[in-house]
């Protein structure tokens, strides 16, 4: 089974991209985040040619999660659905596909340290970690998406150029780790232990070409799910040409 993820930093701009890349890649499940959609445009039927069903949760020009799949789209869940009050931003959308349950998180930015945002991002953590108290750490289970948080100094090109922003931020970090302590597992480092792999680069001063980039884009998942991870990949190759995402999508395969 081979489950993806990509920011497509507006779905509109990028869908020839994106069904030129499904077509190559053929992945079973592609999390998407950043469509920028609301939900009466997105392209299902689009989709739906391509043999892939589909779930979208969108806001119209922000944000916008969707999951697509060819082993079935199933018991779909927007947002976090506990009972506290929607929140305001979508950002969140889990379903069954193929007997895995998968969440395709857009995780908020943070902006600044100083930020509402910021505190934002670490309450939308904290609230992540409370919705997974109501699953089971044994079943097969992944959350995957823009993070928007490099999980350690490997994940970031220089540690020093982001002393004091976030991303990087202690509190961010911790709270990943809360999730990973729940039972989730980081199935990149389950197969790469060096540094300077990267998903997302600026578009600005080229900084894609210049290798200034950051491990945002994640792929979670519980350990018997992480434990049947053959091979993972951030496909580079997407993140160029004309018109692309900032982000490069990673591809994760599971002998299931």
């Amino acid at each position: 089974m081979r489950i993806a993820t990509w920011n497509v930093n507006s779905l509109k701009a990028r869908m020839p991209r994106v069904e030129e890349w499904l077509e190559l890649t053929k992945p079973d499940v592609l999390c998407m985040q950043e469509t920028k959609l609301s939900d009466d445009a997105f392209p299902l039927l689009a989709f739906q040619a391509l043999g892939y069903e589909a779930a979208h949760y969108g806001q119209g020009q922000w944000n916008g999660v969707a999951i697509l799949s060819r082993v079935g789209v199933d018991d779909v869940v927007c947002g976090f659905a506990d009972g506290d009050g929607e929140d305001p931003e979508a950002r969140l959308i889990w379903a069954t596909c193929g007997g895995v349950r998968v969440a395709s998180v857009y995780v908020p930015n943070g902006r600044a340290l100083d930020h509402d945002h910021y505190r934002y991002k670490l309450q939308w953590l904290e609230r992540l970690r409370r919705v997974l108290d109501g699953a089971d750490p044994a079943s097969p289970l992944t959350i995957l998406g823009d993070f928007n948080i490099a999980p350690d100094d490997r994940d970031v090109y220089d540690p020093a150029a982001f002393v004091g922003a976030t991303h990087t931020s202690e509190p961010e970090r911790s709270a990943l780790q809360a999730l990973e302590a729940w039972g989730l597992v980081d199935v990149f480092r389950r197969h790469y232990d060096e540094g300077g792999l990267f998903s997302w680069w600026d578009y600005r001063a080229g900084n894609f070409h210049k290798g200034l980039g950051m491990r945002i884009d994640l792929v979670l998942a519980t350990e018997s799910l992480a434990a049947a991870s053959t091979a993972i990949m951030i496909d580079r190759n997407a993140r160029k040409g004309q018109k692309p995402s900032d982000h490069a999508p990673v591809i994760a395969d599971f002998a299931l």
